[in-house]
């Protein structure tokens, strides 16, 4: 497979999935306007790699900031790595957050998927 690896900018996050070490991160904004052609390939890499994964994934999101499109993608995407997890593989889920809405939102999902989160406080820098 294929790693995807895309740059962020000041609206959309930084990508990397990579099926050779088992990662699979998104980190940064996520304010994009069509954000179905953004992350309907992630969905459908994660859903390939589900084909042949490594025992073990490191699942990393920090997002500062997504919108409520985003929101959705996300949930499609994440209900993607809960199969991989009900599959059988291990998979460690970090949910990186500054902010208690951020926090809530990983809360939120959390609760109707079965992979264990780990909630990641980070210091915001002044």
């Amino acid at each position: 497979m294929e790693t995807i690896e895309i740059v962020g900018t000041n609206k959309s996050p930084f990508v990397k999935f990579d099926a050779e070490v088992g990662l699979i991160e998104i980190k940064g904004r996520s304010a994009i306007e069509n954000t179905i052609e953004f992350y309907k390939p992630l969905v459908e890499w994660i859903s390939l790699y589900r084909s042949s994964p490594k025992a073990s994934t490191e699942i990393k999101i920090y997002l500062e900031y997504f919108n409520t499109a985003t929101s959705k993608c996300l949930t499609d995407l994440f209900k993607e790595i809960d199969a991989l997890f009900k599959d059988g593989y291990q998979v460690n889920f970090n949910w990186y957050y500054e902010d208690e809405d951020i926090l809530e939102s990983g809360q939120d999902y959390q609760s109707f998927l079965k992979v264990p989160f780990n909630m990641v406080e980070l210091e915001i820098a002044d």
